[in-house]
């Protein structure tokens, strides 16, 4: 499923909680939008969610309100954000999984969806696929299992591979959880990992300097604020001449030079009505993608 349908999918699922919450009220329906990166990195996936929702009958400005937030890869910002909407009132709110934390500590009625979460159990966002529990549902990521493969692919287009650096948002649990695991596959295969650690835009730079003479490619832990910084990291890496690796198509578009990331699986019908049907988030099970591959190379 190509990014559209996806957002399509999720437009419904954030449509259905106010819609049915606020059926018998006059007042239009607000939906409370958490971009964690920039409107410009964002643009193609606000456009396929307001084009989502237009084809499940819900037109911005005339039926539906949407409130546009962007923290701008700034982590901090998320609380503030949350905060608003909920002075706000919105019914629902839409975000990705690494600002659930801060939408959940805001409040506990309105309904949060999130985009994307990678692993949200392990995570603590929701108590299982199945049944999340509480006000957050949304679409999970299981892309810690691609690790050791998206390794091995390196190794199979960079046979002399020896050292592998990791760049990852020290801040985001998902992204330690990928850095982690990158190290482990990477000693299976005799690689050795450098990691680099940021927590801000400002340690990118920094953190490209520190590298070692030897090192021959770069894996990149998707999180906010690399989406944010994609082109410079892209940069950085492209005048180190590496190779890099991203789990996110997005990323690759902005200049990274090899991709492997899940390709979204369409959610059945017993799904997509259930998200439609029913007004709880506890409701609503989390739609997982796909682990099925997609790959491209351009090698420096």
């Amino acid at each position: 499923m190509r990014r559209r349908e996806f957002i399509t999918l999720l437009s419904g699922g954030a449509a259905a909680w106010p819609l049915v919450a606020r059926a018998q009220q006059p007042a239009m329906p607000v939906i409370g939008f958490l971009g964690a990166s920039t409107p410009s990195n964002w643009a193609a996936w606000t456009t396929a969610f307001v084009q989502g929702l237009r084809a499940l009958g819900w037109v911005e400005g005339r039926t539906v309100k949407i409130e546009y937030r962007w923290a701008e890869g700034q982590s901090q910002r998320y609380a503030e954000i949350a905060a608003e909407f909920v002075r706000l009132k919105v019914d629902v709110i839409v975000t990705v999984g690494s600002a659930v934390p801060a939408a959940k500590q805001a409040t506990a009625t309105i309904p949060i969806v999130f985009a994307a979460a990678i692993e949200p159990v392990e995570s603590g966002l929701v108590a299982s696929l199945a049944k999340p529990g509480g006000n957050v549902t949304g679409f999970s990521a299981q892309t810690i299992d691609l690790v050791g493969k998206r390794i091995e692919i390196l190794r199979e287009l960079l046979p002399d591979l020896r050292q592998l650096a990791v760049i990852a948002d020290a801040g985001y649990f998902a992204s330690v959880l990928e850095k982690d695991e990158v190290q482990s596959s990477a000693r299976k295969l005799g690689i050795e990992v450098v990691p680099l650690a940021i927590r801000r835009a400002e340690d990118i730079a920094p953190a490209f300097e520190t590298l070692k003479s030897g090192t021959q490619a770069l894996y990149v832990c998707p999180s906010a604020l690399v989406n944010a910084n994609r082109s410079r990291i892209n940069t950085l890496a492209l005048g180190a001449r590496l190779p890099t690796m991203h789990g996110l198509r997005d990323l690759v578009g902005a200049g990274g030079s090899c991709l492997t990331g899940p390709i979204i699986r369409t959610c059945s019908g017993a799904q997509l009505s259930m998200l439609i049907k029913f007004s709880r988030a506890q409701s609503q099970p989390i739609c997982q993608w796909s682990n099925q591959l997609s790959s491209s190379l351009s090698l420096i």
